[in-house]
C-alpha cells in the first residue's frame, strides 16, 4: 500500500509560506482536524499486549488472516503453483466475460498496493522493531495471501458485467449482493446496502485523496529534494504547479482508456518497476554478501529476542505485522475492483491469482527492501536506532533506505527516485479506477459521469502535488481502514461461497485430468 499512517513520517509542506495558498491549506486543514483526529483516534487507537501497544486495526487484519487460512487449508501453499498456471493463460479462454487477462489485472492490483510505504515504511519499521521486524512482516505477508484469495474471489463473483462489456466490481458490490443472498431477508438486504454504499465512499475519497495527492505530493517532494532542494532546479514556487499538471496530462492520457488502457499500461509499468527496484537492492546485497549469513541470523533470531529496539521480541512481531498490514492491503477488499475485470467464468481463478499480490508486495519487495538495509549497516540506521532506543523521533524512512543504496555508489539514490516516481505513478493510476468504479456505483454509470469523475480527479493531482493537506490525508487513510472493519465483517459471513467455490473448482481440474489420462498413457 502507499501510506502508513502510524509509520510514516508526515508529508512535506509545499505551499509557499504566507502566501494565498499557505492560507488556503491552512484553511482546509483547520477544517478537517477535528473529523481526522476523531476518525483517526477511533480507528487507529492503541491496545497494549505484553507492554506493547499497537493500533488494534493491525490484529483485526492479521486474526482475519489467520483464520481464512485454517479454513482454507493453507491454500495460499497448496495453490501457489496453480496460481501461476493461471497466470501464464492456463483455465482461462479469450472469449470469457471481462476486459483484462489475469496477469494486466494482477498487474493493475500489484501497482495499486506497491508504492512508498514498501520504501519509507520499510525503512522506519526496521529501524524501531529491528531486523526481526522482517521476519514477522513475511509472515503476515504470507497469511494475507489467504484474505486477498477470498475477497478477489468474491469480487469476480458478485460483479455487474454492463452491456458495453465494462466491468464494475468490489466490496461495495459483494457486501450488497453477497449479503442479500446468503440473508435473503430485509434485514441481511438492508445490512448489505449499508455497508455497500459505506464501502463506496470509503473507497472514493482515499481514490482521490490518499492513492492521488498524497502520491503527487511525495513524489515532487522527492524529486525536488535530490535536485538541489529549495535552491535547485525544482525550488521556485511555481515548479510544484507545473510539476502537478504535468502528472495530470500522464495520469489523464491513461485512465481515458478505462482498465483497459490501465492493464496494458501497468502490465509494462510494473515488472519494469519491480526489476529496477529488485535489481538496486541485489546490487548492494550481493556487494555486501559477506554480510549475509550475519544479516539473515539477525533477522531471525531478533525476531524471538529482545533484541528489538522497541518492545523486545514482542516490538519486532508487532512492528512487522503492522508493516505487512498496511502494505498490502490485505482485509481491504479494495484489491478486488481491479481482480474483478478479469476475463473468467470461474471466480476462484482470480481468488488464485490475488494470493500472488501479498506475496509480490511483502514477501519480495517489502524483505528486499529490508534486507538492504540490514545488509548495508549503515551508521544513519543505526544512529536512527540509538535515536528511537532513546525516544528520540522516528526517522524518515526513504532516507534509511536511501542512505543503504548509497553504499554502492554515490549516485545510486538516484535509482531509487526512478523506483518512487514509477510506484507513484502506477499507484495514481490503479486508484484512480478504483475510484471511478466507487463513483459509478454512487452515481450511476454513464459516459458523462465517468468523464466528469476522471476530469475532477486529475484535478486533485495538481492539488495534491501544490497541497500538502495533511488533515485530509490523515483522515484519507482512516476512512480506508474503516473499510476493514465492514469488510472483513463481510468476508467472515461469505467464506461459506468461497469454500463452494473452490470444491467446484478443484471437482473441475479433477475430470480435466481424468479426461486427459487416457491420451497421456497412449503417447
Amino acid at each position: 500500500m502507499t501510506t502508513s499512517p502510524p509509520l510514516s513520517p508526515p508529508p512535506t509542506a509545499l505551499a509557499a509560506e504566507g502566501g494565498t495558498l499557505s492560507s488556503v491549506e491552512e484553511a482546509i486543514n483547520n477544517a478537517f482536524t477535528p473529523v481526522s483526529e476523531a476518525v483517526s483516534g477511533f480507528i487507529f487507537a492503541e491496545i497494549t499486549v505484553f507492554g506493547v501497544t499497537f493500533p488494534w486495526i493491525v490484529g483485526w487484519l492479521v486474526l482475519a488472516a489467520a483464520i481464512f487460512t485454517a479454513y482454507f487449508g493453507v491454500i495460499q501453499l497448496r495453490g501457489f503453483g496453480t496460481a501461476l498456471r493461471i497466470v501464464r493463460g492456463k483455465h482461462s479462454s479469450p472469449d470469457d466475460p471481462g476486459e483484462i487477462t489475469h496477469f494486466q489485472a494482477l498487474s493493475s492490483a500489484v501497482s495499486g498496493t506497491v508504492g512508498l510505504g514498501n520504501i519509507a515504511g520499510v525503512g522506519v519499521a526496521v529501524t524501531i522493531g529491528g531486523a526481526g521486524a522482517t521476519f514477522w512482516m513475511i509472515l503476515a505477508g504470507l497469511l494475507g495471501m489467504c484474505t486477498k484469495f477470498v475477497e478477489c474471489t468474491l469480487g469476480v463473483k458478485y460483479r455487474d458485467v454492463h452491456e458495453d462489456g465494462s466491468v464494475s466490481g468490489g466490496p461495495m458490490h459483494y457486501l450488497r449482493k453477497g449479503l442479500a443472498e446468503r440473508f435473503p431477508n430485509p434485514a441481511g438486504r438492508g445490512i448489505g446496502k449499508v455497508l455497500a454504499v459505506g464501502a463506496a465512499i470509503m473507497i472514493l475519497f482515499f481514490g482521490i485523496a490518499g492513492g492521488n495527492m498524497f502520491q503527487a505530493n511525495q513524489t515532487f517532494a522527492q524529486l525536488r529534494t535530490v535536485t538541489g532542494g529549495a535552491d535547485g532546479a525544482l525550488g521556485g514556487d511555481g515548479a510544484a504547479l507545473v510539476f502537478g499538471i504535468i502528472l495530470a496530462l500522464v495520469v489523464g492520457a491513461v485512465i481515458i482508456g478505462g482498465i483497459k488502457s490501465i492493464g496494458r499500461v501497468t502490465g509494462k509499468l510494473v515488472p519494469a518497476m519491480a526489476i529496477i527496484y529488485v535489481t538496486a537492492c541485489l546490487i548492494v546485497i550481493l556487494l555486501n554478501i559477506t554480510t549475509i549469513p550475519t544479516a539473515i541470523g539477525q533477522i531471525v533470531t531478533g525476531a524471538f529476542s529482545a533484541d528489538s529496539v522497541v518492545g523486545g521480541a514482542v516490538g519486532a512481531l508487532i512492528v512487522g505485522f503492522q508493516r505487512a498490514a498496511f502494505s498490502n492491503e490485505a482485509g481491504l477488499g479494495s484489491a478486488s475492483i481491479a481482480h474483478s475485470a478479469v476475463k473468467t467464468r470461474r471466480p476462484v481463478t482470480e481468488g488464485y491469482v490475488a494470493l500472488l499480490e501479498p506475496f509480490i508486495d511483502t514477501v519480495v519487495i517489502c524483505t528486499m527492501t529490508a534486507l538492504t538495509i540490514v545488509v548495508a549497516q549503515t551508521q544513519f540506521w543505526k544512529d536512527a536506532q540509538a535515536t528511537v532506543a532513546a525516544g528520540g523521533p522516528r526517522p524518515d524512512g526513504v532516507t534509511v533506505t536511501s542512505e543503504s543504496f548509497g553504499t554502492v555508489l554515490p549516485w545510486f539514490p538516484y535509482v531509487l527516485t526512478v523506483a518512487v516516481v514509477l510506484f507513484a505513478v502506477s499507484t495514481i493510476i490503479t486508484w484512480s479506477y478504483y475510484g471511478e468504479k466507487a463513483w459509478v456505483y454512487l452515481f450511476g454509470k454513464s459516459k458523462g459521469s465517468e468523464a466528469v469523475y476522471r476530469v475532477l480527479f486529475c484535478a486533485f493531482t495538481v492539488v495534491g502535488s501544490v497541497l500538502t493537506l495533511g488533515s485530509v490525508l490523515d483522515f484519507a487513510d482512516a476512512v480506508l481502514f474503516t473499510l476493514a472493519l465492514f469488510n472483513i465483517i463481510g468476508l467472515y459471513l461469505l467464506a461459506p461461497v468461497v469454500k463452494r467455490e473452490l470444491k467446484a473448482f478443484q471437482a473441475s481440474l479433477g475430470q480435466d485430468r481424468a479426461q486427459r489420462a487416457p491420451e497421456v498413457e497412449t503417447t
